[in-house]
């Protein structure tokens, strides 16, 4: 198998100082994991730090992250939508010169509740912000992944198809869909039907990996033994991240915006052991 397998940087800790970074980055690759995801860059995440600690450790990363409201893309305000676009350019140098290729998550609205429908401008100031953002990625080589989520965290993609119709809008090559089975258990008809979907479109660029209740792999409702054999079927060779969430390992904006309010595990790398076994196991890589 071709595929790298990673983990989410939140299994193993809430913030990326420079202890909590290489405990992160270790632990995956003690873990047995190809590759990091990291989130939430910010004015004090060091590129510079996190590149050396991957060399070292000979893991690659990829980063995801939500906008906020003050950031959203798909708002009605055109000044909204230029801090978001500012946002998004600072978060790519950031990506490129760790030495990432891909960023990804829900980087076309804000992650959160929104109380009605996008607007059809609001869209449409997604769709060019992702166009353009995606020109700037180009330059560097960085793929951009559209992470569709479930209703309660955005409203301008929900569903695979949704997702494509998005992407064949933005029209750039380096955009891709983003698959999260957490998310499609909420929102999708058929894992299979989504995977062929993304995959016919020549779209299917990423993927999550999360159970029903954000913890433990195989102990929720998930059905990935149909996810694991459409991907097998389309021939996928791209990324596999395991993610999971719990109150144990709390970020201070993230674990409120996903309303993480349990302990769904307390031992990260027990869960992380776990996990890589079970994608093992089920998947073969």
């Amino acid at each position: 198998m071709s595929n790298k397998i990673g983990v989410h940087a939140l299994v193993w800790v809430g913030g990326w100082s420079p202890e909590q970074a290489r405990t992160a980055i270790e632990s995956t690759r003690e873990a047995g994991y190809d590759l990091i995801e990291l989130t939430m860059p910010d004015e004090t995440f060091d590129a510079a730090m996190t590149a050396k600690l991957l060399q070292e450790n000979g893991l690659d990363s990829a980063f995801s992250l939500g906008l906020s409201p003050e950031t959203d893309i798909s708002s009605d305000d055109p000044q909204v939508v230029a801090r978001g676009r500012e946002f998004l350019a600072g978060v790519l140098s950031l990506v490129r010169d760790t030495g990432s290729s891909y960023l990804g998550g829900v980087i076309f609205s804000k992650l959160g509740r929104y109380d009605a429908p996008v607007t059809e401008r609001g869209r449409a100031h997604s769709v060019e912000s992702i166009a353009w953002l995606a020109d700037r990625a180009a330059a560097s080589g960085i793929t951009l992944g559209l992470e569709f989520c479930n209703r309660y965290e955005t409203n301008v993609l929900n569903t695979t198809e949704q997702t494509l119709a998005f992407i064949a809008d933005v029209d750039r090559p380096n955009v891709v869909a983003h698959l999260d089975v957490y998310h499609m258990n909420i929102e999708e008809v058929s894992f299979s039907g989504a995977v062929h979907a993304a995959a016919d479109a020549g779209r299917l660029g990423y993927v999550h990996l999360g159970e029903s209740h954000r913890g433990a792999l195989g102990t929720g409702s998930v059905p990935f033994e149909e996810f694991f054999d459409a991907l097998h079927e389309v021939g996928y060779d791209g990324t596999l991240t395991f993610e999971s969430f719990s109150s144990r390992v709390v970020h201070p904006t993230l674990s409120s915006n996903l309303a993480i309010w349990r302990d769904t595990w307390d031992d990260s790398m027990a869960l992380a052991v776990d996990a890589r076994e079970f994608i093992r196991r089920g998947y073969g890589a």
